[in-house]
């Protein structure tokens, strides 16, 4: 199961192979903040409990922008993070603002 939380939202769905955590948290009605969808504003960041070895690796877009310190910690965007395999991955809406 894919679990995606904000903060004033926690639904659980079944993770789909090649989508987004955004394609996700919009299919099914999370209020989860974006701008871009290109991984240049960072309001879709996110901190991923569990479930990493499901996603794809980060993208360019994620390396330009986030720290890599914050990858390691297992801060992702959301609209660049690929769901690669089904499995329980836990998702936390964590924008900078």
């Amino acid at each position: 199961m894919l679990e995606l939380k904000t903060r004033k939202t926690q639904k659980m769905i079944e993770p789909e192979t090649g989508l987004t955590i955004l394609d996700h948290a919009l299919k099914h009605d999370v209020d989860w903040g974006f701008s871009c969808i290109r991984g240049t504003c960072a309001r879709c960041r996110c901190y991923i409990a569990s479930g990493r070895e499901l996603l794809e690796a980060p993208t360019e877009a994620e390396e330009d922008r986030l720290e890599p310190e914050e990858i390691e910690q297992g801060y992702r965007l959301a609209c660049q993070c690929i769901v690669k395999q089904g499995g329980d991955i836990s998702v936390t809406h964590k924008p900078y603002f």
